[in-house]
């Protein structure tokens, strides 16, 4: 396969690895993007490995917490340009769309909500969709929903970021007591934050899939395989990359935004003890435009 300038280009924009080390690369695996990044990685040379189809999109994300936090719902919808987001017809749609999400428990996911009624007529959310995208022009899309029904002693707390381009959603379980403190508050800002400013993808490092830390594993080996050391100091190298990777992608792993001398975890250790009662991160969702 011919490998033009356009790809090199391409692949030199997802990982900021050196024009030369990028065209060899999609040689050396017929063009095709994914391999080609992974093939630097293994090899070092990709400072930011991400795909360059992930281009950020306009729109917004939209929250509510309701029933005392016990309740909530979150979306995402895109669009293509800021004009749109800005536009009090769009505004509009995303907050009755979000509503049928919080009402309506039949609403599971994007399908089940573009399948819905949108209003009295005959109309879908899909059909009104549509009619939205013919006013103005360009593409509209749901691009994720989520619900949370509290069980048990607990609450959620929402945040929007950034003009609503990012938003987050974070259960606590308390064990006992009052869940409206001003403290226990403080810690679900807080810890919403931090998942908005870190971006983790897993709540501890025991929820990342088994394949997952197994292709790490393989990218450190391969990044070793000219090294001269023993096997047992490359087995800690790769033991002190794994310990960096869920530092970087677990949130009761990462370091605390307010105070880096501790983990999320152990900030909320803190609080616990502070308060006499156990309290727990039961589980988190983010959403941004452009992911």
């Amino acid at each position: 396969m011919a490998i033009t300038p356009a790809m090199v280009k391409e692949l030199r924009q997802a990982t900021n690895a050196g024009i030369l080390d990028c065209k060899n690369a999609l040689v050396a695996h017929d063009g095709d993007f994914d391999k080609a990044v992974e093939h630097l990685r293994q090899k070092g040379l990709a400072k930011a490995a991400k795909k360059a189809s992930r281009e950020a999109k306009e729109g917004l994300v939209a929250l509510i917490v309701s029933d005392e936090g016990r309740r909530a719902s979150m979306i995402k919808v895109n669009c293509e340009t800021d004009f749109v987001v800005r536009n009090e017809y769009f505004t509009d749609l995303v907050d009755n769309l979000l509503q049928k999400v919080h009402s309506n428990s039949d609403i599971t996911d994007v399908n089940s909500l573009l399948a819905m009624p949108f209003d009295d007529t005959n109309k879908t959310v899909d059909m009104a969709i549509q009619e939205v995208i013919s006013k103005f022009g360009e593409n509209i899309v749901i691009g994720n929903v989520v619900k949370y029904y509290v069980e048990g002693n607990g609450f959620v707390h929402g945040y929007t970021h950034f003009g609503n381009k990012i938003g987050v959603m974070v259960e606590l379980g308390i064990e006992n007591g009052e869940t409206d403190s001003d403290i226990l508050k403080e810690l679900a800002n807080d810890v919403a934050l931090q998942i908005t400013a870190m971006a983790p993808l897993y709540l501890r490092s025991e929820d990342v899939p088994s394949e997952i830390i197994e292709g790490e594993r393989s990218i450190y080996l391969a990044q070793l395989a000219e090294d001269k050391k023993p096997d047992h100091i490359k087995a800690l190298i790769i033991d002190g990359k794994l310990k960096k990777y869920y530092k970087e992608r677990c949130l009761l792993e990462q370091l605390f935004v307010k105070d880096d001398k501790m983990s999320v975890g152990k900030y909320v250790q803190k609080v616990s003890k502070a308060v006499g009662i156990p309290i727990i991160i039961k589980r988190f969702t983010r959403f941004q435009l452009g992911n």
